[in-house]
This record gives C-alpha cells, sequence and structure tokens, in this order.
C-alpha cells in the first residue's frame, strides 16, 4: 500500500465523518453550524474549490464563513493549473496532520463522490506521475488520433480499453503511461489492489446525507444559477481567461464553460441560465447515483436538518471512540 494510504490510515482511525448531499441541498450551510457546535474544522471534498479565484461559480465559502470555522482544501491552486486525485490526497494528508497538531476534530464535506470513494476506501494509486512520459503520449493523442492509441491500449491493456472510451482522453494517457512506467497493465495492478481492498476493511466511517424531493432540488438549482449570475459569475471566468486560462481539469467545473460564452456575447443572460441549470440537475443525478455505492449513509430529509437551527442540529456524538455516534437532535 503507498505510503500516502498508509498515513491517511493512521490519521483517520478514529473515523472519517461526513456530510453529503447533492449541490444545492443545503449541506455546506448545515456543515458550518455543526462544526461551530462541535468545535470542529471542515474539511472539502469538492475538486472546484482548490482553485484561487473560481469563488463565484464554485459558491465557495466566504471569507466571513472562513473566519467561523477553519476550512481545509481550498484555494491550493491557480485555475491554470492541473488538480487530480494524487494531489488530493496528498493535500489531505497535510490538512490533517494540521488538524492534528492543533488537537482538532475534522467533519468532511462536499459533492465530488470520487474523492468521498478515496477517502473511505482508499485507492491503487499507482507509480508517481512521470509529467515528460505524460506529456509525449498526451502530444501522441494530438497528432496521431485518440482512435489510434486506443487500439494501442487494446493489444496491451484490453480489459482497460474495454472500460475507458477513446474519447476519455485523461484516463487514456494515464492507462498507457502506467504500462510504459511498469510494463504491466493497469487493469492488473486494480484488479491485485481490489483483491487486497476485499480482504481489509475500508476505513471506519459516519456518513449523514441531506436529501430532498426532486422538484425543490430543481428550484434551489434555478435560484443559487441566478444569483450566481447576478453576483458577477461571467466577470469572473472572464477575469480567469484573461489571466492565464483554465486548466483541462478547472474548465470542468460547473458552467464555466457557459458564462464565458455569455461574457463574449455568444450567448444571451436567458439561454446561459437554462443551460447551466440543466447542467447542474444532470450533475445532481450523478451524485445521487454515486452515494448510492454508500449504502451506510443514513438520511435525513434537507428541510427537517435545516429546522434544527443552530444550536440543536446534526450532532456527532461519543459513543465508544469520539465521534462515532450520529443522529439529528430533535428541534
Amino acid at each position: 500500500m503507498g505510503t500516502v494510504s498508509n498515513r491517511l490510515d493512521t490519521l483517520l482511525a478514529s473515523g472519517v465523518r461526513g456530510l453529503i448531499g447533492p449541490t444545492a441541498s443545503g449541506k455546506s450551510a448545515l456543515a458550518l453550524r455543526v462544526a461551530e457546535a462541535a468545535g470542529a474544522e471542515l474539511v472539502s471534498l469538492d475538486s472546484m474549490l482548490v482553485y484561487r479565484g473560481m469563488d463565484v461559480g464554485t459558491a465557495k465559502p466566504t471569507r466571513a464563513e472562513r473566519e467561523r470555522v477553519r476550512h481545509h482544501l481550498l484555494d491550493l491552486v491557480l485555475p491554470h493549473e492541473d488538480f487530480d486525485v494524487a494531489r488530493f490526497q496528498a493535500e489531505l494528508v497535510r490538512a490533517l496532520e494540521d488538524a492534528e497538531r492543533r488537537g482538532a476534530r475534522v467533519l468532511f464535506v462536499g459533492g465530488t463522490g470520487f474523492y468521498l470513494k478515496v477517502l473511505l476506501e482508499r485507492m491503487f494509486e499507482g507509480p508517481a506521475v512521470d509529467r515528460e512520459l505524460r506529456s509525449r503520449i498526451e502530444a501522441r493523442c494530438a497528432t496521431e488520433g485518440n482512435a489510434a492509441l486506443h487500439t494501442e491500449l487494446a493489444r496491451v491493456d484490453a480489459p482497460s480499453a474495454a472500460r475507458i472510451h477513446a474519447n476519455d482522453t485523461k484516463r487514456l494517457v494515464r492507462a498507457l503511461e502506467v504500462f510504459e512506467q511498469t510494463g504491466r497493465a493497469l487493469s492488473a495492478w486494480q484488479t491485485e489492489w481490489s483483491s487486497f481492498g476485499a480482504a481489509t476493511a475500508g476505513r471506519p466511517r459516519t456518513l449523514v446525507g441531506l436529501e430532498l424531493p426532486v422538484p425543490e432540488l430543481d428550484r434551489r438549482i434555478a435560484e443559487r444559477t441566478r444569483a450566481m449570475l447576478d453576483a458577477g459569475w461571467a466577470d469572473e471566468a472572464l477575469a480567469i481567461e484573461s489571466a492565464g486560462g483554465f486548466s483541462k481539469t478547472a474548465i470542468q467545473a460547473l458552467g464555466y464553460r457557459e458564462v464565458l460564452e455569455l461574457a463574449h456575447g455568444r450567448a444571451t443572460r436567458p439561454e446561459t441560465e437554462s443551460r447551466i441549470a440543466l447542467a447542474t440537475r444532470q450533475f445532481a443525478r450523478r451524485q445521487r447515483t454515486w452515494y448510492r455505492k454508500f449504502p451506510e449513509t443514513t438520511w435525513f430529509a434537507a428541510a427537517e436538518a435545516g429546522r434544527c437551527g443552530a444550536r440543536r442540529t446534526l450532532v456527532f456524538e461519543p459513543s465508544s471512540a469520539p465521534w462515532i455516534g450520529t443522529r439529528l437532535r430533535a428541534p
């Protein structure tokens, strides 16, 4: 097992405490109240909050909210930089070590399902990224085309080729990169890792989720999209584009492509609002699918959680170990 996973196992030995839910469900606001009540700190599981300057479009916690509760894994890189799961794990170790030094407890909150899965179940880390090799394979994709490299992958790693679409450049490059570095197929490494994982329990966890009816979630998404556009989202995106642009990972953030079209006059405000709301609803559906991977989650209606107020809200209570028992207090 990689050293990063080993260190995370140690840091998370008492268990992972997490609050999850689809975008616009109100989990961030509730997490803030929970952390204040429990004297805890918040660790983000949102893959887009790591980008400095991407504030309006990611609904990043405000300065006032960060003054109320310490937040981790925000504003780590510039938008033109890539940020992947390996970097996430390394930054997570640093954040947890920082909290540990101060004797602080942490609550995880966010909607990136893959980050949550890595946090709870570990992952095959693979060999360290060889930037020169990766750049060479990416250049081949650009010149020879993804289809040619996908055919090459099928010859050396048929299971990965069957799972990875030819247009999925990022995963295609990684699979070829691992084979060239190790002489062994990525699928073989993953099978071995899965067998190891099946024989070992995932990290202990207590998960609480917020849910609400789809029509209500759709309404919240529409309102939030409108408010974010009113708050200058298009100007923010244009400023980032002018200052160095977006990396391949940063531009995947919901809505930024659409607001750039608005900023350049290639789309109207109503068109932009409609497209972003649609994309966000589709993303929320994918999030709900991801959350099914964690059947141990205790789900509560978002309205019920909201009525509990700042002093009587979701609390993590001690049982045999700190923060293992979880419940909603009555109003």
